[in-house]
């Protein structure tokens, strides 16, 4: 199994770890222990979310690029499926792809088989896949990882505070900004016309609000969680897209090559259901996968990305109906603040982009 990196600019970060070289590493020689009496549950019959482990594949391991953001913690059950040889069990020779470009670029490598798979946020995802891409949503992966932070003394109470405010974000398309849009637009608040959104380099985002340039920010993990323990009490979480209604919403999915659902269905089922386990894994021992994951963040402390995996739900991987319906739901969202067509009809999206690998 290897790592590369496709973004030049970024630093190089070690090859990925053997399941020998687990075991040797200083201060994570502990992960696989508390997996030994565990792993012989988890690796056949079914988990407790009803998800059907299989057979491995046939004959030779199975080739497969997964693309992901390496710096996003949220993903490390990849990471600890790696390190754990959960891919292998099933036949599978990962490579990792530490993709850095954008959402649709990434799709397209998918789609034209420069990656045969990948993980991402659903609200990347749904705008490119609306307009054709060829890549099947397999399974949810987990909910959380995006957070609206404001300063304790601003006045800002909740969401519907925030009317006539500003709000800093990294990106004019990104899934926080489109996702607090949603949640302003639920509230009785157009995100248009009655909050204006300012656009920033995303560690500048606390600045921003420090200056009073903006009244709030939002951004996704790891960043908002950082600016959030820096800021020693000035500020404070006004919402998540955890919060009230969005308790049981996915936030990021597993999505296939097209292709590859279509001619090599038991491929596409056995990368599915590695994936659904290492979200059980991390689910039962964030702490494990914290551990994995500081070979990718190893400026951070284990500590604070056993809190953020916590802060999660790696317990809630839809598939199926499920699924479709959390898809659909936030396409119908999406309407709501312009982002989709108005004329999209939902569930035959939510048809159309997924794919039941599974059964």
């Amino acid at each position: 199994m290897t790592t590369r990196i496709t973004s030049a600019d970024e630093q190089a970060r070690p090859q990925t770890l053997s399941r020998r070289g687990l075991l040797r590493a200083a201060g994570i020689a502990g992960v696989v222990a508390p997996f030994a009496a565990f792993a012989p549950n988890v690796l056949a019959g079914s988990d407790d979310h009803g998800h059907s482990h299989g057979e491995a594949l046939k004959g030779p391991p199975k080739k497969i690029v997964l693309a992901w953001n390496a710096t996003a913690v949220c993903l490390s059950p990849v990471a600890l499926a790696q390190s754990l040889g959960i891919f292998a069990k099933y036949n599978i020779d990962l490579e990792l792809l530490n993709f850095g470009a954008g959402t649709e670029q990434l799709l397209e490598a998918i789609a034209t088989g420069k990656a045969d798979a990948g993980v991402g946020m659903a609200l990347r995802w749904l705008k490119p896949l609306e307009q054709g891409f060829d890549v099947k949503v397999t399974a949810g992966t987990h909910g959380g990882c995006m957070r609206l932070l404001a300063p304790v003394n601003a006045g800002i109470t909740d969401v519907r505070s925030l009317k006539g405010k500003t709000i800093a974000v990294s990106d004019m398309a990104s899934p926080a900004k489109n996702f607090f849009a949603i949640l302003l637009k639920k509230r009785g608040i157009d995100p248009e016309s009655e909050v204006e959104w300012r656009q920033y380099p995303a560690d500048l985002l606390p600045l921003a609000v420090e200056k009073g340039e903006a009244h709030a920010l939002a951004e996704g993990d790891p960043r908002t969680y950082k600016f959030l323990k820096d800021s020693e009490g000035k500020l404070f979480e006004v919402a998540t897209n955890l919060s009230e209604e969005y308790q049981e919403r996915v936030c990021c999915v597993l999505g296939i090559r097209g292709s590859l659902v279509r001619d090599d269905k038991p491929t596409a089922a056995a990368l599915t259901r590695a994936v659904l386990e290492a979200q059980h894994l991390t689910s039962n021992d964030p702490e494990a996968a914290a551990k994995v994951f500081l070979q990718y963040s190893p400026n951070s402390k284990v500590e604070d990305l056993v809190a953020m995996l916590k802060d999660q739900t790696h317990n809630h991987s839809p598939i199926g109906p499920n699924l479709k319906r959390e898809i659909a739901a936030y396409a119908e969202e999406l309407k709501l603040i312009s982002v989709f067509k108005p004329s999209t009809d939902t569930a035959k999206f939510a048809d159309r982009v997924y794919a039941d690998v599974l059964t």
